[in-house]
Parts: structure tokens; sequence; C-alpha cells
């Protein structure tokens, strides 16, 4: 555990009602997976590109990952087609192996026993997002998503962010964010959102700078999770009636837009 930071965004004082949480690289070890999926459909369309080029860039959305690894823009009908490729590959080669961190799920049943209001906020498309959440299989405890439809620009731009703290219902300095990635914390940071940072993702603490908190993984912030004063800082009780009513539902899957 790296121990809070004094970079970290303004209003400080706040007390947190929501958690927004990126997925992957924080909850799911897939950003191995992205960067591999990445480099096999760019080398079947000519491009010599190994995942080790690619792995410094997951974390972004394909609007900016592609054009600054082939100058191809995304939404050209060339990269188009080198998106819609990746995310096939991904899907039927890479999704069916991937796992939850140790302790995601109960990371998130913790804080949903605490009375946040949980919202997803990542780069990945509509498609993929619910393909990840099924890995996760914890979808009943979240309130609800946004992703790469929600936003015109991608992490590290601070949209995907902005979106999810309009989901929550509160304002930006009563939510917290959880992610992996130097984009997660550029984005957060941008949209005044304070965030705890996971090394899991592949990162270390200097990239990571500007998160009030690093741990190695979910399981080492669940330990320390009494110890991060955001957390700590609201009045505890029973689960909301919205995770207990989804639960009792037979744990339906959460609505992701476009679903």
């Amino acid at each position: 555990m790296s121990a809070a930071r004094g970079d970290a965004p303004s209003a400080e004082r706040a007390i947190i009602e929501a958690v927004l949480l990126d997925v992957d690289g924080t909850l799911i070890d897939s950003n191995d997976a992205h960067a591999q999926a990445w480099s096999d459909a760019l080398r079947e369309a000519g491009f010599e590109i190994g995942s080790e080029a690619v792995r410094p860039l997951v974390g972004m959305g394909s609007d900016k990952l592609l054009p600054e690894l082939t100058s191809i823009e995304a939404e050209s009908e060339e990269g188009k087609a080198l998106v819609a490729r990746r995310t096939e590959i991904f899907a039927k080669t890479y999704l069916p192996t991937i796992r939850p961190f140790p302790n995601a799920r109960e990371l998130l049943e913790r804080l949903r026993a605490d009375g946040f209001k949980l919202v997803v906020a990542t780069s990945a498309s509509d498609d993929e997002l619910r393909g990840l959440l099924r890995a996760l299989g914890a979808e009943w405890l979240l309130d609800d998503a946004t992703s790469s439809g929600d936003a015109d620009r991608s992490k590290p731009d601070p949209d995907i962010v902005r979106a999810a703290v309009d989901k929550t219902g509160v304002g930006p300095a009563a939510c917290l964010m959880i992610g992996d990635t130097p984009y997660d914390v550029a984005a957060a940071t941008q949209a005044g959102v304070r965030i705890v940072a996971l090394r899991c993702g592949g990162w270390g603490d200097e990239d990571l700078k500007g998160a009030m908190a690093v741990f190695d993984d979910p399981a080492e912030l669940m330990a320390h999770y009494d110890e991060v004063e955001l957390f700590g800082r609201r009045e505890r009780g029973p689960a909301s009636a919205g995770a207990r009513e989804r639960k009792s539902g037979n744990e339906e899957s959460l609505h992701v837009d476009g679903a």
C-alpha cells in the first residue's frame, strides 16, 4: 500500500456517496489479453506490432490507441474494420480465459453493503462490457455503467468519468474512482473525482501519481479497507433497497445502455 498523496483533486472533505469503477485491469485480469487481441488484429492487417508495444496503451479507448499505433483514425473505414476485428478476436479467443482478480467481487459486496452507489466507468464498448461483467459475475451489485458509447472521447479525457458521475446523481466531489492506469488517474482528476489506484493492471506508483492511495489489487484494498479514509466517512448501514431487490431477483444482469 502507498500512503495517500498530496496531489489528489480538491474538495477533499466531501463525503463519498458513490464509487466509480474501471473494470479491465482493476476488477478483471484482462489487460494482457486486450494487448494481444490488438496485436493479433493488427498483424492480420499487415502491421507487425507486438503486444508489448500495445500494452502501455491499454486503458485508452480505440479512438486514441489505434492512431497512436498506426496513424489510422478509429472512425475511418479501415479503422472501423480493425476495431471490429480486434473486438471479435478478444470475444472469441481471450474473453473466455480471463478471470476476476482475487477478492474483486468481495470488494464490490463490501462497498454495496456500506451503501455506496456503484457505477462502472470504462472505455470498453457496450458489447464488450457485457462480456466483462459476465466474467466478473457481480452485475447485480452495480447500479449503472458508462462505456465508450456514452462519451465522445475515451480516457485519459474525462468524458467517460463525467458521464459516470452524472449517472450517480451526485456531484464529482461526492464520488471516488477505483482504477489501474495513468489514463484512469488523468480522467478522474480532470473530472474532479478522487481516485484510488491498483497496481494489478501493470503500472507502478510513479505512473499512478495523482491517486490518493495505491494498492496492489482488490485483495489488498479489501485488507486495508478501513484504512481508506474516504470509505470510512460515511454512516455504515445495510445494503440499499436496490441491491437487495437485484439479489432477490435471481441476481439479474445489470442493464448496459445499448443492450
